[in-house]
């Protein structure tokens, strides 16, 4: 399938009237959470949500048009119809699902803990974390469990995982928050040495898992994406792309928070 990029201010001129039944698709993603979405040097948006979005696009028979949005900003933008589905690794939560209608999900992002190394830490118990300094990306669900499990804890948030990795490798966390599988590349690169997975992986209790996303009350566009999901699922198109990025199911769900911390 051919590849577009166009800016979100010319994909909201076009389709500003809503793209359902058009043979062009809007897509937002953020293009900052990589292995899932990124940028690459050359200016192409890449990633496992991308691969998944385009193989859905094929088997809906739409011509997918991509643009990157920021993480703070991204629901606001769908329902300004800048764009008409986000694929962007979002979870889907009970405050989301109010704002917008989402897919079936496919996958779960578990959370987990990567600590610096010299902190030798084995617990990550609330108490454990008692006054350590950890952060995550602002508007993540990491930020619930956080709120919640650790309140003694200080918690900086930042616009971008980018932003958190820096202020990790320069010593000014204690600890990350965030999806484990966001941590693949970082963690494989030699400048993230300082750190390392603590504690086993975990989710909301609301955990619902990571979908697609649509305006609310865009029923046929939502089928159309649920039929094509479905469809690449079953024909083993999904396995093929996720065997690329990850070489584990990451559509079980894990332990939840209150199995975990309670």
């Amino acid at each position: 399938m051919k590849k577009k990029f166009m800016t979100a201010s010319v994909i909201a001129a076009l389709f500003a009237a809503g793209t359902a039944n058009a043979e062009t698709l809007a897509i937002g993603t953020e293009g900052d959470y990589a292995p899932f979405n990124y940028v690459t040097a050359a200016g192409e948006i890449k990633g496992f949500d991308y691969d998944i979005g385009q193989a859905v696009c094929a088997e809906i028979k739409v011509d997918c048009v991509w643009s990157t949005n920021e993480w703070a900003g991204i629901i606001p933008a769908l329902q300004a119809k800048k764009f008409d589905v986000m694929i962007a690794s979002m979870a889907i939560n009970p405050d989301r699902k109010t704002q917008v209608d989402f897919t079936t999900p496919y996958y779960f992002n578990a959370m987990r803990f990567v600590a610096r190394k010299d902190l030798g830490l084995k617990d990550i118990s609330p108490e454990a974390l008692k006054g350590k300094v950890i952060g995550t990306q602002s508007g993540s669900v990491a930020v619930e469990a956080l709120q919640e499990f650790f309140p003694d804890s200080e918690v900086k948030l930042y616009p971008t995982m980018s932003e958190v990795f820096l202020d990790m490798e320069n010593g000014r966390l204690d600890l990350i928050l965030e999806g484990q599988m966001a941590f693949t590349e970082w963690l494989a690169k030699e400048e993230s040495g300082c750190c390392a997975f603590v504690g086993e992986s975990f989710v909301l209790d609301t955990a619902e898992g990571n979908a697609m996303a649509v305006r609310k009350g865009d029923e046929a566009l939502l089928s159309k994406l649920n039929a094509g999901l479905k469809t690449i699922m079953e024909n083993g198109t999904y396995d093929k792309i996720r065997k690329q990025y990850f070489d584990f199911d990451i559509m079980a769900k894990p332990k939840t928070t209150s199995e975990y911390f309670r």
